[in-house]
């Protein structure tokens, strides 16, 4: 049957989905902040403390924080429905920012940032798991959910292309403290109007068989697999935040860290495109080893780049070949994990790339305190090695099993319930 498509559904065709567009634009507007939040707490606590060091174990806080919980958050949005998460959410997050930023400019001790960026971290809205169980449940079977797991990864990462240039701007014109008082604001209005949009988050299921589904994420070896192969992204997202600040500003150009980080993510964000433009043939579990491959590869070679025109065009290769592995991991979950078990799934694939770009940031701001500039890129180098090999050890468990499938599909045993 798959032989009688003679074209691949475009991105016209997904963004005519009914319903899309409600939830589509407030929640490119709630997950905006998100990428401002690292590079913000890293600059803010850079230019109180002078360290580093400082900067990138605050950040690392709040991005373990996030990564513990944001799984427990994409359970809870399963059992009891997104916008029962998200409202408290965004209200204890934008509280959370506030202090935190009120305790760096009081210049507190450190192990007080700490205990400010527990709860800002665990507080952060998880809106892009949740637009992509929207599409889930919108696309369910349809050929269309490849096209939409591109579209999410292209639109995450135009929010990294503006959100870091946005906040480099606030922190180095306006104020080191604009960037993360800015990222609180967003946060609570986009955020509360995403919440908002309540016809089209995914039905919240009360049996029991229910409640075995939304408990199964991590049970499945191929979200296990896929945690890892994300660790191994964040570690290029934080190694490149960190040594990108360090070395503009080593050169006295602190303001091109924004660009050049945006360049990064503008390569993520055009792969992204033609990815999810292209008819693939390729099996998805082999397009992920391929890809991660050459990210491994380029990643590589970042830590011998010594001007800015090299690391330009390092990074934007580097970005190029994030966005097909990211696209790929996302577009497995929908065959590997059952559909009441997805946000949770999603949020975990989230999380990786938080604790894994918490790690970076903290391992790269250490090696750039203590060694040459330009130090803290041997850490995507080691992370995106190590989750490859972990990759190739363990790609058979990508592979769906009819059982899965099953299971998946068994909405008979389900009733679905509206909850506000």
């Amino acid at each position: 049957m798959a032989s009688t498509v003679t074209a691949r559904p475009g991105y016209g065709q997904l963004l005519r989905t009914r319903g899309a567009w409600t939830f589509l634009l407030p929640g490119f507007a709630a997950r905006q902040p998100f990428a401002m939040l690292t590079i913000s707490i890293v600059l803010l606590v850079q230019h109180t403390t002078g360290s580093y060091g400082a900067a990138g174990a605050a950040a690392a806080v709040t991005g373990v924080s996030m990564a513990l919980f944001a799984p427990y958050s994409g359970r809870l949005a399963d059992r009891h429905g997104q916008r029962a998460v998200l409202i408290p959410g965004v209200l204890v997050h934008t509280a959370s920012g506030l202090t935190l930023t009120a305790l760096a400019l009081s210049h507190a001790p450190l192990w007080a940032l700490f205990v400010a960026a527990v709860p800002t971290g665990a507080s952060v809205p998880q809106v892009g798991p949740m637009v992509r169980a929207r599409w889930g449940v919108k696309l369910q079977g349809s050929p269309l959910m490849t096209t939409a797991a591109a579209f999410e990864s292209v639109t995450d990462e135009l929010t990294f292309v503006f959100g870091p240039l946005l906040a480099t701007a606030l922190c180095t014109a306006v104020d080191p403290a604009a960037g993360l008082l800015t990222e609180s604001a967003l946060t609570l209005l986009g955020g509360l109007l995403f919440a908002a949009q309540k016809s089209t988050q995914p039905l919240v299921t009360l049996d029991r068989h229910a409640r075995v589904e939304h408990g199964s994420a991590l049970r499945v070896p191929g979200v296990r697999v896929l945690i890892v192969t994300f660790l191994g992204i964040g570690s290029v997202f934080g190694g490149m935040q960190v040594s990108l600040a360090a070395f503009t500003e080593s050169i006295g150009e602190p303001g091109l860290n924004g660009v050049l980080y945006g360049v990064f993510a503008a390569g993520n964000m055009l792969s992204g495109i033609v990815c999810g433009a292209i008819a693939w043939k390729v099996a998805p579990q082999r397009r992920l080893v391929v890809g991660y491959g050459a990210l491994a590869l380029v990643a590589s070679g970042l830590w011998a780049a010594h001007s800015v025109l090299a690391l330009a065009g390092l990074g934007l290769l580097v970005g190029m070949c994030i966005a097909p592995a990211l696209i790929t991991g996302y577009t497995l979950v929908e065959s590997l994990v059952p559909a009441g078990a997805r946000t949770e799934a999603f949020t975990w694939l989230t999380g990786a790339v938080a604790l894994g770009q918490a790690a970076a940031v903290t391992a790269a701001g250490q090696l750039e305190d203590r060694f040459w500039t330009g130090a803290g890129f041997l850490v995507p180098m080691v992370g995106t090695s190590l989750a490859l090999a972990t990759l190739l050890a363990l790609r058979s468990r990508l592979t769906t099993r009819p059982r899965t499938r099953t299971v998946a599909r068994g909405v008979g045993h389900r009733v679905p319930v509206a909850v506000d």
